[in-house]
Formats: structure tokens, sequence, C-alpha cells
């Protein structure tokens, strides 16, 4: 591992991150992948733009299309494939939102909220014993690290979206 002594990191130290990070982020979706292979879908296999739409929606019920796609930062064409197999497979209901009928607010239904707790649940599990063994200033530490990686331009709009008004270490 690193030597915890050295003010700067070298590129080794960088490159191990990296490494680390695309390691942790495959074992992180690798829980709710296996639930999305069992799924046995009656219109073509679930994925992780799936997950991602699932997990959004759940987090910010009556969220409309065009929010879900700034998010995700996919093309209308992409969302558009995933929104419908959801819906049509009752995990998502859409209503018109109540002053333009052309917003689409997006909810989970009971159906969708169970599959998402199924997905979430391990990688929950998987922070909360990260957590624990951490402790509450290392946690603090990671947030603020994890919170650092997202662009500064976007900084403020993800901490609306998770529910937050500051940075969990400032």
């Amino acid at each position: 591992m690193t030597d915890i002594n050295k003010q700067h990191p070298g590129d080794d130290e960088i490159r191990q991150a990296i490494e680390l990070l695309f390691f942790a982020y495959r074992d992180f979706v690798a829980d709710p992948d296996k639930v999305l292979a069992d799924y046995e879908s009656p219109n073509g296999s679930l994925g992780r733009a799936h997950h991602r739409v699932i997990h959004f929606v759940g987090r910010n019920p009556g969220m409309t299309v065009a929010e879900l796609l700034s998010i995700l930062q996919i093309t209308k064409q992409s969302l558009a494939r995933v929104l419908r197999q959801l819906i049509d497979e009752g995990f998502i209901e859409q209503e018109r939102g109540p002053e333009d009928a052309r917003q689409r607010l997006l909810y989970l239904t009971a159906k969708g909220e169970a599959f998402e707790t199924a997905l979430s649940n391990p990688q929950r599990a998987r922070f909360r014993r990260l957590f624990e063994k951490a402790g509450p200033e290392a946690s603090r530490s990671f947030l603020a690290l994890l919170f650092d990686l997202i662009n500064e331009d976007e900084r403020d709009r993800v901490l609306s979206l998770i529910g937050r008004k500051q940075h969990a270490a400032s």
C-alpha cells in the first residue's frame, strides 16, 4: 500500500487509487448485477441502466423525465427504451405534471420499491460494514473525497439531489 507519511502522492499511488476505484466499483455493482440477472423479464434483460433509473426515481419521487436525463447524462432515446421497459413491467409509473400536461412525473410502484430494496440492500450493507470499520472521521473523509471527485460545476446539483444543503466535510 501507500506510505502515509508522504506529503503528496506519487504516480504509483495515483495509479493505485485509480485501480482500487475500478475494483471497488466492480465489486460494488456485482451484487445488484446478480439481482438483475436473476430477474426474469418478459421484455428482455435488465441491466445497470435500469438499476440507475430505479435508484434515482426511488430517491426522488415525482422527478421529471428531464431531471432524470440531466442526472444520468444519457440520450433521450436510451432513457426512453429503459423507462418504457420499467413502466411496462410495473416498476415505475408516470403521471402528468399538475401545471404542464407535457411533463411526466416518475414514481416507483410497490413492485419498483421492493426491487429497489433488493438491488440496493447489498450495497447499503457493504457501506455499513465499511463505515463501521473505518469510524466516523474516516467515513466523513471518504465522503468528502468522493464528493471532490465530482466535477466542480456539478457539485451543487449533486448536493441537492442527495438531500444535503452543504458538503458533509464542510
